[in-house]
């Protein structure tokens, strides 16, 4: 391929292409016709394909043209090619040749304006950078001032977001030495999520995020030693906070202000505490609880107030709150209220086992009592100032296991008390201990049953007491009439005892009350009995009908179980003489005509009518009438008794002669017996009548059966009209005491008909001597036969 260049004329390229086209045109005609004409069509695809493709992929094309066996015929053909595109190229450079040449010369034209324009720029260069080099130096400072002002923005913005780290953490220092652990947690979350995101990759950014995980710990390790610490300071001092809330309530109820509601300051101590407790969400700073005290009892000692400190002013909560707030922050509020139950429970446990001795004094009691009071208190007031850490399901449970175990103490306890003042201070305590807890919202109705289950227990123990006091009077009672000799003495004995006796009362002094110590001792006694029931029942929310049922109950039992033994006892005691039994009657006969104002004075103390449906009459008219009755069969026991003493002394000489001249007098015993008949008659002028005729017919009937049975006795075999007489002359001397009188009330000649088996045993006697007599007569006649036969 022949190249052109602008120093070759145009006319010698012309003729030479020329000549070389003239004579390839002659070789490549013959050429073509000695190919066929397949060499020739693939000879034309490989050219146009050569001339279409890339030059970077013709490699393959002329390969298979340098394999072929026409590798010349080829070469022609692409001269040919290549000189009718030379030809094409010629005809175009020949058609702008002119106008190059233009350029060219105008190209050399500029070349001159250019270099005077050079050497312009050149001078205005040289010029500007000289005018330019102060701006440069200023522009330079002013790019070094820039810089510097770009560093401090960024240092600034930098500090500003590195300052408030350093200072939250320093305030999470300070936080920390005080103790005030959830602000300082607070602070800790703020720090981590806010503070040093913003602040960037630092060392010390670095070194602070490492610790955020070991204050964490040490946050709620330190809120748990401290809850710990608190449960243990209640657990010690439970008893103060019962002690206080039952006083608190003892107070109320004196007061009689509100009853079964709290007084003093709990409804503002916990509105004050839930609002904390809300509160302490809101407030990073301020979270916790006001008082940061570590210890769970707080002293309130100094108050100068005369109020009676509430309960939960004894107790600082802010450990539970805190510690709550922790946890809870730290998304272990289950952990937290799961252990804060288990270690109450535990507690509860420990509270509700009492003393081996608790029975021996209130004091045991009553500090038992406390505990549980403080343990309920304390567990209300975290259940209205928390919010869940304990609902009320599970202090309905504890409450339900504590009511359990203590009325299973308090039975177990009660039943060793023999002292009924200690049974009533117990029950006075209980009713106190419930009415405390009431008015906590807690269900009491049990203690009130168990309550009314110790009543029994009660009575019997005043029963017992009341049985050794009876004893008492009776063994200390001298049985005989009160003499009186004042009217203050009199009045002082109608106050004891009600007694309506006009006749009595228009005597002149001084009388004698026909009564002994023993009756007003003994009703006095049974109003002592009957308002110690009464105290028993107060406050036990009874209605006026059920306390009298229990009063006239108690005193049932007390007339016929207590005081009637207790009168047995003393009619069956050995040297109990008649006076003293006709003492008792007298005494039993005013106790029963007093029972219906024992009615009517249980009946004003109660308000219940004793006429009413379903008021319970009392026993004490059969009670005494027993008593009395037993009191009559023991002086006819007793006269009898000592009729036989005398009649021991008795002793008949039934073989005795017939006295010569004179009368006869009465046995020595039977004179004595008479005598003392009369005196002891004489003493039962105040007795009703029957009793004492029937004691007289009593007696003379035992005279009469005991004398009959001595001369119809099998060992007296023979009776002389000597013995005879001497018996006619005692039977006689029973009859002239009959016919005296000894007891007024007797008609006619009824006492004689006493004796009127005794008359016919005398009878009886003589007709046996007779026979005696006859059968001697007749064994003498018989022997005095034998004699003169033989």
């Amino acid at each position: 391929m022949t190249h052109w260049s602008p120093s070759t004329p145009p006319g010698s390229s012309v003729r030479l292409d020329s000549t070389s086209s003239a004579q390839g045109t002659v070789r490549g005609a013959a050429t073509c016709r000695m190919a066929s004409v397949e060499t020739a069509a693939e000879h034309e695809r490989i050219l146009r394909e050569i001339e279409s493709t890339d030059t970077n992929c013709i490699g393959p094309t002329l390969r298979s043209v340098y394999d072929g066996q026409e590798h010349g015929l080829f070469m022609e053909k692409l001269d040919v090619r290549i000189r009718n595109h030379d030809r094409e190229i010629e005809k175009m450079c020949n058609h702008h040749f002119q106008g190059f040449v233009d350029s060219i010369t105008e190209l050399l034209k500029v070349r001159g304006e250019a270099q005077k324009l050079k050497s312009q720029v050149t001078e205005t260069n040289r010029r500007l950078q000289g005018d330019g080099k102060e701006l440069m130096s200023a522009m330079e400072e002013l790019q070094k001032c820039r810089v510097q002002q770009r560093n401090i923005a960024s240092t600034i913005d930098k500090l500003s977001h590195c300052l408030p780290v350093l200072e939250m953490y320093s305030r999470l220092q300070e936080q920390m030495r005080t103790k005030r652990y959830y602000p300082a947690l607070r602070t800790l979350e703020q720090l981590e999520h806010t503070c040093l995101p913003r602040a960037g990759q630092y060392r010390f950014c670095s070194i602070m995020a490492e610790n955020i995980p070991k204050l964490r710990t040490q946050i709620r390790d330190t809120g748990m030693t401290q809850l710990r610490d608190f449960l243990e300071s209640i657990r010690k001092h439970s008893d103060k906070i019962g002690e206080t809330a039952i006083r608190q309530a003892q107070l109320q109820r004196s007061l009689d202000t509100q009853p079964r509601t709290l007084i003093g300051r709990r409804g503002r101590k916990e509105a004050a505490a839930a609002g904390g407790a809300a509160g302490t969400d809101s407030g990073v700073a301020g979270g916790s609880p006001v008082s940061e005290q570590d210890s769970g009892i707080l002293d309130v000692e100094d108050e100068e107030d005369d109020e009676v400190p509430g309960a939960q002013d004894l107790v600082d909560f802010s450990p539970v709150y805190r510690c709550l707030h922790i946890y809870t922050v730290l998304g272990l509020r289950d952990v937290f209220e799961n252990y804060y139950r288990k270690q109450r429970r535990k507690q509860a446990r420990l509270v509700l086992q009492p003393h081996s001795n608790m029975h021996e004094t209130l004091e045991g009691y009553r500090r038992y009592f406390n505990q549980i009071v403080g343990f309920f208190v304390v567990e209300d007031h975290v259940l209205h100032t928390t919010q869940g850490l304990v609902n009320r399901a599970y202090v309905e449970e504890l409450w339900e296991l504590a009511l359990s175990k203590l009325i299973a103490a308090l039975r177990t306890h009660s039943s060793y008390c023999d002292n009924p003042d200690l049974v009533l201070d117990l029950k006075n305590l209980i009713v106190l201990f419930a009415d405390t807890l009431q008015g906590y919202g807690f269900p009491v109705s049990q203690l009130f049953d168990m309550l009314l289950e110790m009543r029994e227990q009660y009575g019997e123990i005043l029963l017992k007491r009341w049985n050794v006091t009876f004893r008492q009077v009776l063994d200390q009672d001298n049985f005989s009439p009160i003499p009186v000799s004042t009217e203050e003495e009199y009045k002082h004995y109608t106050s004891q005892f009600p007694m309506e006796d006009p006749e009595l009362d228009k005597l002149p002094f001084p009388k004698k009350l026909p009564f002994s110590e023993f009756v007003p001792k003994v009703y006095c006694q049974l109003k002592e009995f009957i308002y110690a029931c009464l105290k028993y029942s107060e406050d036990l929310h009874l209605s006026s009908t059920e306390v009298d049922d229990m009063i006239r109950k108690s005193t049932n039992l007390l007339l016929t179980r207590t005081l009637s033994h207790c009168l047995h006892y003393a009619i069956k005691k050995k040297n109990v003489g008649l006076a003293e039994l006709v003492q008792v009657i007298i005494n039993t006969t005013h106790l029963e005509q007093s029972c219906h104002f024992l009615e009517e004075f249980i009946s004003n103390i109660t308000n219940v009518p004793p006429d009413s449906a379903n008021a319970t009459k009392l026993y004490g008219t059969s009670t005494f009438k027993d008593a009395r009755h037993a009191a009559e069969a023991e002086i006819y026991t007793n006269l009898n008794a000592k009729i036989d003493q005398f009649l021991q002394l008795a002793d008949y000489d039934w073989m005795a002669a017939v006295p010569g001249g004179g009368t006869l007098e009465a046995s020595d015993y039977l004179i004595d017996l008479i005598a003392f008949l009369k005196s002891t008659f004489s003493v039962f002028t105040n007795l009703p009548g029957k009793v004492a005729q029937t004691a007289c017919m009593s007696a003379c009937k035992h005279i009469s059966t005991s004398l009959t049975q001595l001369p119809l006795d099998p060992e007296v075999r023979q009776i002389s009209m000597g013995a005879l007489h001497q018996l006619n002359t005692d039977v006689k001397e029973c009859e002239g005491f009959a016919r005296a009188g000894p007891v007024a009330g007797f008609q006619g000649d009824t006492l004689l008909l006493a004796f009127s088996d005794l008359r016919q045993c005398d009878y009886q006697a003589s007709w046996r001597l007779i026979v005696s007599v006859k059968h001697t007569e007749r064994r003498t006649r018989l022997y005095a036969h034998k004699v003169g036969a033989a």
